[in-house]
C-alpha cells in the first residue's frame, strides 16, 4: 500500500476533480464511485485495513468504500484537526500508515496456523500468552485473564448450521447481541456479557464447522477492538487440514475437536471472567462443573476442565489420567475438597490424587487384561451441565486387546465416552476395574483421511498397565478376585458407582 499510494492518489484526484472541492455537498454514492472505480482494490483494502487498526472502521476488507468506508474516513481526519471531507491527500494517507503500523507492532499481530483446528487466524501475541488445547481446538489468554481467544472446530453432520446461528444470536438476561450477520456457509456475532466484549466467526463447510471467538474486558477494548476486527477479515477456516486422531475425553475448557451435536443445547453465558471462562460455553464447550461444596470458585480457580477418577486404596488415593489432573493449580475431587498430592505418569496418561477424609471403598483391579469381546461398563461425569450431574454408565465391549497403532499399553472399547469421561473406570459387569478410559478417536480426522466417518471407536489404559502405575508409587489397591461372577449391568452400577468421582481441574498452569 505504501509504494502504491503516490500513484493511487493521483488517480482518486483525477476522479474526484472539481467536485471533490465541494465535498459537504457531494453525494455519498458519488465519493464512493470515485473511490471504488478510481482506485485499485487492493489500496481500497489496503485502506480499510489500516483504519480498522486505528480504531475507525469496522465492516468487511471487501474493497469497496461505501459510507462506513467514507465515515471513517472523515473520523480519522476530524480526530487529527483536518477537515473531515472523506477525501484522502498525502499527509492523511502518511499519518494512517504511521498509526496503523504502530498499532498493528504494539499487538503484535502475527497469522498463525492452528493445526488442532486447521484455521489460519491472526493473533495479538504481545498481548496474549501461548495458546493450549481445548476440547474443540485451541485458546489464548491475557496474562490478566482480560483477552480470551479460542478457535473451534467441530463436526456436526445432524445439526444445520443455521440452527447453531439461531442459538448464539440470541440475547439472554445477561448477553446482548449488538451486530450479526448470516450468509449461508458463515456468520458473524458480536455483543457484550459479564462485562465483556465479543466477537465470533463461524463457517460451514458440510459438517465441517470452523471458528473463532473472541473476548474482552472493557479495560482492553483500545487494543483489541481494531484487532477483533482484522481478525474477524482475515481469518481463514480452511487453510490447512487439522492434526490428531485421538481426541482426550477429558471435558475441557477450553480444546480437540468433538462433535458440537449434543453440546449446541446450552445458552449458558458466551462472555469470560476475569478467571477465565470459555468463550464459547454458550453452544460449543461443556460447561465448567459446579464447584466441590464448601469451595467457592472464582478468579485463578476458575474451573479449566473437568474428569473423572476412581477410588483405588482405603487411604485416599484416586486414580485418573494424567490429561486431567496434571497441569492444574488445584485439583478438586468430587465433594471432599482439593487435593494434597498429585503423582503422574504422563507417558502412560495415569495420575494418582490424595485426598483426606473417607471416600467409597476402593474399586478392585483385573489381573492381566480382559478378554475379547468381554461385555464393559464404561463410568463417569461427561458433560455435566447436560447429561446431568450424576454418574453416567455406558456399555459396550472389549473391540480390540491392542490401541491406536497396536499400542500395547491400551484396549479399544466400544462404550461410548464423552467429554468428562476421562479418568473413569472400565469394569466388567463382575465390577472388576479391567482398564482406565482415556480416549476417543477423532471423527474428524478419520473422516477427512478416508471418507467415512468411524462408530465407537474408543480406547482404554489396560489394567495391567495402572497396576503397574500403582505398584510403582506404593499404592495399597485391592485385587480383584477372578471367580466373582457376573452381574446385570444395575447391579454391577450400584456396587462400583460410590467409588467413581469427578475430577475439576482449577487454574491451568
Amino acid at each position: 500500500m505504501r509504494r502504491a499510494a503516490g500513484a493511487m492518489l493521483a488517480v482518486l484526484y483525477l476522479a474526484t476533480s472539481s467536485a471533490a472541492m465541494e465535498a459537504s455537498t457531494r453525494e455519498v454514492s458519488s465519493l464512493s464511485a470515485a473511490y471504488n472505480e478510481g482506485t485499485d482494490v487492493e489500496f481500497r483494502i489496503g485502506m480499510q485495513m489500516r483504519l480498522a487498526w486505528v480504531g475507525d472502521y469496522r465492516g468487511s476488507f471487501d474493497g469497496r468504500i461505501e459510507s462506513s468506508g467514507l465515515r471513517a474516513i472523515r473520523d480519522f481526519q476530524a480526530r487529527h484537526g483536518m477537515e473531515a471531507s472523506g477525501i484522502i491527500d498525502e499527509h492523511m494517507l502518511e499519518l494512517l500508515i504511521r498509526e496503523s503500523d504502530r498499532a498493528e507492532s504494539a499487538a503484535g499481530f502475527q497469522l498463525v496456523d492452528d493445526v488442532s483446528t486447521g484455521v489460519k487466524i491472526g493473533l495479538p501475541l504481545a498481548l496474549v500468552a501461548e495458546g493450549v488445547a481445548t476440547e474443540l481446538g485451541r485458546v489464548w489468554r491475557s496474562s490478566d485473564g482480560e483477552i480470551e481467544i479460542e478457535t473451534i472446530r467441530m463436526l456436526d453432520g445432524k445439526r444445520p448450521f443455521g440452527e447453531l446461528y439461531e442459538m448464539l444470536r440470541r440475547s439472554t438476561a445477561v448477553r446482548t447481541v449488538t451486530a450479526e450477520s448470516f450468509d449461508g456457509d458463515f456468520f458473524t456475532i458480536a455483543g457484550r456479557e459479564s462485562q465483556r466484549i465479543y466477537l465470533m466467526r463461524f463457517s460451514a463447510k458440510g459438517a465441517d464447522v470452523r471458528g473463532f471467538s473472541v473476548s474482552y474486558a472493557d479495560a482492553a477494548a483500545g487494543a483489541m477492538a481494531p484487532v477483533a476486527t482484522v481478525m474477524a477479515n482475515l481469518f481463514d477456516p480452511y487453510a490447512l487440514d487439522p492434526a490428531g486422531l485421538l481426541v482426550a475425553g477429558e471435558q475441557q475448557k477450553g480444546t480437540s475437536p468433538g462433535s458440537a451435536s449434543a453440546t449446541v443445547q446450552r445458552s449458558l453465558g458466551l462472555g469470560s471472567d476475569i478467571g477465565g471462562r470459555s468463550l464459547l460455553e454458550a453452544g460449543i464447550h461443556a460447561e465448567r462443573s459446579p464447584p466441590a461444596a464448601g469451595h467457592e470458585q472464582s478468579g485463578a480457580d476458575e474451573t479449566q476442565s473437568s474428569g473423572s477418577g476412581f477410588v483405588v486404596s482405603s487411604d485416599g488415593w484416586v486414580l485418573t489420567n494424567a490429561h486431567v489432573a496434571g497441569a492444574c493449580q488445584t485439583v478438586l475431587v468430587g465433594d471432599h475438597g482439593p487435593a494434597d498430592a498429585v503423582v503422574l505418569d504422563a507417558d502412560n496418561d495415569l495420575a494418582l490424587v490424595h485426598v483426606s477424609g473417607a471416600l467409597g471403598a476402593p474399586l478392585a483391579m483385573a489381573v492381566g487384561v480382559p478378554r475379547l469381546g468381554e461385555d464393559v461398563l464404561a463410568l463417569g461425569y461427561p458433560l455435566r451441565s447436560i447429561l446431568a450431574d450424576s454418574l453416567n454408565v455406558t456399555r459396550g465391549n472389549v473391540s480390540s486387546l491392542l490401541g491406536l497403532m497396536n499400542d500395547p499399553r491400551y484396549l479399544q472399547i466400544s462404550a461410548p465416552i464423552q467429554p468428562g469421561n476421562s479418568g473413569g473406570p472400565l469394569v466388567d459387569l463382575a465390577g472388576r476395574v479391567v482398564g482406565v478410559v482415556t480416549a476417543k478417536l477423532n471423527a474428524v480426522a478419520v473422516a477427512d483421511a478416508t471418507g467415512d466417518i468411524p462408530q465407537s471407536i474408543n480406547f482404554a489404559i489396560r489394567p495391567d498397565a495402572a497396576i503397574g502405575f500403582l505398584e510403582a508409587n506404593g499404592i495399597d489397591f485391592v485385587t480383584a478376585d477372578a471367580t466373582l461372577e457376573s452381574e446385570s449391568v444395575a447391579d454391577t452400577t450400584e456396587r462400583v458407582q460410590d467409588s467413581v468421582l469427578p475430577i475439576l481441574c482449577l487454574g491451568e498452569t
